[in-house]
């Protein structure tokens, strides 16, 4: 499992018209090539009118499958634009179809490049970017005359409190970034005197927005 890495917020679309032509980009995040490719069908049935229907996709912790495809358009002028868009912005498990509506006026070469990149582009800005941090779950168990310290310096610290069980003892979940958990664990034997008992829990990742770029 990776550390971190980058991949959409969400699926979602949003278009922008150049020269008369429509450019709706579908922006979906995919952990497999098939997922990928599922969501290409479905973006093909529902514009089966379109000019085309263009696709790129990333998948993979190393990116290991890399697709593009121009769907009649000029050879790679519209899906490896789009696919050096997911590269650019180091996304990974993200498919992207743009579908384009004709209006008339033709683009040229350099021309059709630039529409496919901006309107990836642009769909991504709209769905949202976000980093996968991947967390350990930490628990913490303490004596109840601990709580008060325990919460305010969590709550005060870079470390995110997941959430607070209540019984014989309090049992704290903290998140803690994989790299952090050893000085975590000193931090807490230090500020209870070694009187916490601290157990790690499972692995996840937590989603941070990115800004856009």
């Amino acid at each position: 499992m990776l550390p971190n890495y980058f991949t959409v917020k969400k699926q979602g679309e949003h278009e922008i018209i150049i020269q008369k032509s429509r450019f709706i980009a579908h922006i979906s995040r995919a952990e497999t090539e098939e997922e990928a490719q599922q969501f290409i069908q479905d973006i093909k049935k529902k514009h089966w009118n379109a000019t085309h229907n263009c696709s790129a996709y990333l998948i993979g912790e190393h990116n290991q499958i890399q697709k593009a495809n121009d769907d009649g358009e000029p050879s790679g002028t519209a899906g490896v634009p789009m696919l050096e868009v997911l590269k650019k912005r180091d996304l990974k498990d993200t498919v992207v179809v743009v579908t384009r509506y004709f209006g008339g006026i033709k683009l040229g070469a350099g021309g059709l490049i630039r529409a496919y990149g901006k309107s990836t582009t642009e769909g991504l800005n709209a769905v949202g970017i976000v980093e996968r941090k991947l967390m350990t779950v930490m628990h913490i168990e303490a004596d109840y005359s601990w709580l008060g310290k325990l919460e305010n310096e969590l709550r005060s610290s870079t470390y995110q409190l997941k959430e607070i069980h209540y019984s014989e003892q309090v049992e704290l979940e903290v998140y803690v970034e994989d790299s952090e958990v050893e000085v975590f664990n000193e931090w807490i034997i230090d500020m209870t005197n070694g009187q916490a008992t601290i157990v790690e829990g499972e692995k996840l990742y937590l989603e941070v927005d990115v800004p856009p770029k």
